[in-house]
């Protein structure tokens, strides 16, 4: 079943606020990829996404030898993949709005500490699967069925719960 950009864009807001991390994947200087866990600030209405970071930490210096970053997101039943453009934001009045006291671990003076930015990224194209719910049982039964009956299953096609946009 096809569903519309729009509705697409909306189940992958909803997915991205069931995450509280995410792991950030990065372009090395010497073009490696490194990945880490950072915890979710906040999802724009853009679908922009925003992390806490230090100015000096290794992925921002990762972010001025390559912008281009890759976000996933994972739990039991649902999955989401953002690519997009990572930036670091030094709006102080962001920092003051997005602060979260758990970060005092990182940055012990607290919201005015001079090392803490922002890690923004912008999204450019995303993909979801998404298996709970109604449509989650949908899917694991059309799978059910293609297992039994020796065939492929048709559910991947479903977009309410597996699809691929650009952003």
């Amino acid at each position: 079943m096809e569903i519309s950009d729009e509705e697409k864009r909306q189940r992958l807001k909803k997915l991205i606020g069931n995450f509280k991390t995410a792991m950030l994947v990065t372009r090395t200087e010497d073009g490696r990829l490194r990945s880490r866990p950072l915890a979710i600030a906040e999802v724009g209405e853009d679908g922009s996404l925003y992390f806490a970071t230090a100015f000096d930490s290794q992925k921002t210096n990762d972010l001025h030898a390559d912008a281009h970053v890759n976000v996933s997101m994972q739990n039991r039943r649902r999955f989401v993949s953002v690519s997009g453009i990572g930036h670091v934001e030094v709006d102080r009045e962001l920092v003051q709005r997005l602060w979260q006291e758990s970060w005092r671990v990182w940055f012990p003076k607290g919201k005015s500490d001079p090392s803490l930015c922002i890690l923004a990224v912008d999204p450019r194209e995303a993909t979801y699967w998404d298996m709970t719910g109604v449509d989650g049982l949908r899917y694991l039964f059309e799978s059910a069925r293609a297992y039994v009956t020796g065939t492929r299953t048709l559910a991947d096609a479903d977009e309410r719960h597996v699809a691929h946009l650009r952003l």
